[in-house]
């Protein structure tokens, strides 16, 4: 799945201020280099906003680096498949103590459009250009992705990272891309921290 984040910073201005006074937010774009941005488009390895529970189970608001790393890869692990989550090794313990969420405008997906009418064969389907969807939930400002995360030793420091869970895409994301991230409902954002 080829995805990017994209964060309005009218819709979680209040956040995003928050976020960039915290401690562990200024120590991580010092030591890793990155900016705190956090709006705009997001890409992978970037530090983005992320809810997960705080020391004593409640949701909080993180910076987190988006993408687990793993010796097989120089590029970050930044989609997890719902389906395997649990018996992945890479995953397996995220899965069952670590789940988050990550708030955002929308998300895109690069596809390739698909027309009423099509009488293309798939080879000719497949070598049209693809193109750029912003998809995001109907009716909200906000779309909720579950993730999961996980602590990883970076420049002399543990660096919270997370990665997107996807499923096997929906509806009409389905025309543009296999997969889409597991989005959730505002009113399960909570129980799905605490799971």
């Amino acid at each position: 799945m080829c995805m990017s984040l994209r964060i309005e910073p009218s819709e979680m201005a209040k956040v995003l201020v928050k976020i960039r006074k915290m401690s562990l937010a200024q120590e991580m774009s010092k030591k890793l280099g990155k900016s705190l941005t956090m709006f705009g488009d997001l890409y992978p390895a970037d530090i983005a906003p992320v809810l997960a529970p705080n020391k004593y189970g409640n949701m909080a608001i993180f910076p987190m680096v988006w993408g687990f790393t793993h010796k097989s890869t120089p590029k970050p692990l930044v989609n997890c498949r719902v389906e395997t989550a649990d018996s992945k090794p890479l995953w397996r313990d995220s899965w069952y103590r670590r789940s988050c969420v990550i708030p955002a405008s929308w998300y895109y997906e690069w596809g390739y459009p698909v027309y009423e009418d099509d009488s293309r064969s798939m080879v000719e389907h497949r070598n049209t250009k693809n193109i750029k969807f912003a998809i995001q939930t109907e009716g909200s400002n906000v779309t909720y992705i579950a993730g999961l995360y996980r602590y990883e030793e970076h420049c002399d420091m543990q660096v919270p990272v997370f990665s997107v869970l996807t499923k096997e895409a929906a509806g009409t994301v389905r025309d543009i891309h296999d997969r889409m991230p597991l989005i959730l409902d505002k009113e399960d954002v909570k129980e799905w921290i605490r799971q």
